[in-house]
């Protein structure tokens, strides 16, 4: 599930999150260094390191998606090249990246500056903090040796499984504080022109009534249902593989999906000529794997077809 997860927030930011085009990421090692020097692994598992350019750092990432930078952290900024100094810029900056996005709204309670780090400036930070490493006097910030807090002293694969969730962590709270706010609810149809949802359970949008989906995440499943509703008729009134689908009512994300037929009548509502290339062929009510990976196929082809291609696996 977490790997799924990650691929997917990999994808997205990569394709979306910059302002210039498409820059691939990976997931912690492009995002643990600073501005200055990127780390990819490729399908060797061999390091490489190359310059970065000026708007491909993460805080240029940042930037666009939140449209105003991190008060006192800018973009492109040089680094200490004493490595303690360095350990300790980079903990103030991780510092201010999660107080500054736990004041937008994101929830990272669990996320520390120093899981944030690459490997070597983790050990730094453990030596220091353990009296390991003795610091120059006058040379310690305030974030570099945290009193009255535990100290976590991780082994090597343990910190990198660590570090890795913990950046899988901040990229999906800033897409929920930063692009999940931008959905509208301009998008929902008119009510009034759905009269067969007058006897289902509305979904309410308001900030409070719900402790496991946003406001922002309930306008879209307003979305996904009033769409569904008015185009199952549509879409599969010529169906030859089940008829037209029953009502549903959708509140999540995940099982109520699975099937295709969903996300299927949402595309369908704005590309009505995938209905007798792709959709027709889907079954309405499937029950074995197989039909259930059939309508998966059809809806990346359709995805393909419009030039949707974001990596989506069947």
């Amino acid at each position: 599930f977490f790997q799924k997860t990650l691929s997917a927030i990999k994808s997205w930011f990569s394709l979306f999150g910059w302002a210039k085009g498409q820059n691939p990421i990976s997931i912690p090692y492009s995002l643990r260094s600073d501005v200055c020097i990127v780390q990819l692994t490729i399908a060797q598992e061999k390091t490489f390191k190359r310059k970065v350019d000026r708007d491909k750092g993460f805080y240029d990432m940042l930037l666009h998606l939140n449209g105003q930078p991190i008060p006192g952290i800018a973009a492109s900024q040089s680094l200490p090249l004493d490595p303690v100094e360095r350990m300790f810029q980079l903990h103030w900056q991780h510092s201010e990246l999660l107080s500054f996005l736990k004041r937008k709204g994101a929830y990272l309670p669990h996320v520390m500056p120093e899981f944030l780090l690459a490997p070597e400036e983790y050990k730094i930070w453990t030596e220091v903090n353990t009296g390991l490493r003795v610091v120059k006097r006058g040379s310690m910030r305030s974030s570099g040796k945290l009193s009255g807090r535990r100290i976590f002293v991780l082994e090597n694969k343990t910190f990198e499984t660590m570090s890795k969730r913990a950046w899988t962590d901040v990229l999906l709270q800033m897409y929920k504080v930063f692009v999940l706010p931008r959905v509208s609810s301009r998008m929902v149809p008119d009510p009034s022109s759905l009269e067969s949802l007058q006897n289902m359970p509305g979904i309410k949008s308001e900030p409070l009534c719900s402790n496991v989906y946003s406001r922002y995440e309930r306008t879209i499943l307003i979305w996904l249902n009033k769409n569904y509703e008015k185009n199952r008729k549509i879409v599969w009134k010529d169906s030859q593989r089940g008829g037209i689908p029953p009502v549903r009512w959708i509140v999540n994300f995940d099982q109520d999906l699975l099937d295709g037929l969903v996300l299927a009548a949402q595309i369908a509502a704005y590309c009505p000529y995938l209905i007798p290339t792709h959709f027709i062929k889907m079954y309405t009510n499937p029950r074995t794997h197989e039909q259930f990976l059939h309508n998966s196929l059809i809806l990346v082809k359709a995805l393909h077809a419009i030039s949707m291609d974001m990596d989506i696996k069947v």
